[in-house]
């Protein structure tokens, strides 16, 4: 089992800044590939961002694309996800998960592990 913890989340004006954090339990968090995912009133939980298990891949949605980015630090066995230049759209829950690299793609939904989530709330 992996346990995972997400901090960052707040209230922004459109057009400002927030990076979350997702802490990872366990000495193995170095062999996972990891996500963020979204989920907003109504809506289907859709992917956000991916990073392979040593950084070196890195995959975003089209509607985040050069705004946001994924980063992770093994040593500290932490996900990153940087928002830049928020919209009233990005309002949703999100959330970590993990999933082992043999089970990877870039696009991909079907994670082993997930967070409980932080709300993102984007004002006009």
């Amino acid at each position: 089992q992996v346990q995972l913890v997400e901090s960052g989340g707040g209230l922004v004006q459109a057009g400002g800044s927030l990076r979350l954090s997702c802490a990872a339990s366990g000495r193995t968090f170095s062999s996972y590939a990891m996500g963020w995912f979204r989920q907003a009133p109504g809506k289907e939980r859709g992917i956000v961002a991916t990073i392979t298990s040593s950084g070196g891949t890195r995959y975003y949605a089209g509607s985040v694309k050069g705004r946001f980015t994924i980063s992770r630090d093994n040593a500290k066995n932490t996900v990153y996800l940087q928002m830049n230049d928020l919209k009233p759209e990005d309002t949703a829950v999100y959330y970590c998960a993990a999933t082992k690299e043999s089970s990877w793609s870039p696009s991909g939904r079907n994670y082993d592990y997930w967070g409980q989530g932080t709300q993102v709330t984007v004002s006009s």
